[in-house]
């Protein structure tokens, strides 16, 4: 579970999170809305610890992770991984390269033991059909189109199958059919690798296919968080204008 209490950030004289609270519960999909610019991004920096607040708690499974800094900071979100909003894959790295690139570095993110080439080529290989890209592997990122490289970033993400997912924008300058592909993905990873997934969107249709849990964030707030039917029925400017945005509910896709 992720506890995060009063959590403030300002960038100069912008304050970003302004006394922020969320609980995100064990195996759940939690999808935080809100327009761009507002911090959602920012706050999946704070909850991997890339980014420190000025003030508050973050713990994840009851670590107190807002306190560490270097190999202790590390060691508490080993079983992290965060899929960035443009993929952030390394250019000079073939996608087989780049997808397992963490296995090579780290190792067995709970034993620490290397991996011989083998296990990590089975692993990539294994990751990349999960997401659709099986013969990619000598392919460099530039010769992938948006949608691909956003696969071969969730590719990346889950070949060492970490518990809990950040995805930073997922669907963003995706065409609708590419978007829902992303969507699918996600769901799936979410269930084979019985995940906690934390998503920050302002793609309402994405939200309402993953979400077990909607959020808004509103002025460096959580505003309001329900269950995806309760959510849109909220009297708030913003969720109106999302709920008069759905023309059909993307969840009658699943069926």
């Amino acid at each position: 579970m992720i506890i995060i209490r009063n959590l403030y950030k300002k960038f100069g004289k912008h304050t970003v999170l302004n006394g922020l609270n969320l609980d995100i519960h064990q195996g759940e999909t939690l999808v935080i809305l809100g327009r761009s610019g507002v911090g959602k991004s920012v706050l999946l920096k704070h909850i991997i610890g890339i980014t420190k607040p000025d003030s508050g708690t973050i713990d994840v499974n009851g670590v107190r992770i807002s306190d560490l800094k270097g190999p202790m900071l590390y060691k508490a979100i080993y079983n992290m991984g965060m899929l960035f909003q443009g993929a952030a894959l390394f250019d000079s790295m073939n996608i087989e390269e780049n997808t397992g690139f963490y296995l090579k570095e780290h190792g067995d993110p709970v034993t620490r033991k290397p991996y011989s080439q083998a296990e990590i080529n089975d692993r990539v290989d294994h990751a990349l059909e999960m997401v659709g890209l099986q013969g990619t592997q000598k392919k460099m990122p530039s010769e992938l189109s948006g949608g691909m490289r956003k696969r071969a970033g969730l590719a990346r993400l889950i070949v060492y199958r970490p518990s809990i997912l950040l995805y930073d924008e997922p669907t963003t300058g995706l065409d609708p059919i590419t978007s829902m592909q992303i969507n699918e993905l996600i769901v799936k990873t979410q269930k084979e690798l019985q995940a906690t997934s934390i998503v920050v969107t302002h793609d309402i249709q994405s939200a309402l296919y993953i979400g077990d849990r909607l959020a808004l964030h509103n002025d460096g707030k959580i505003a309001y968080i329900e269950k995806p039917d309760t959510f849109m029925q909220i009297d708030d400017p913003i969720i109106s204008f999302l709920r008069k945005s759905v023309s059909q509910d993307p969840r009658s896709f699943k069926e």
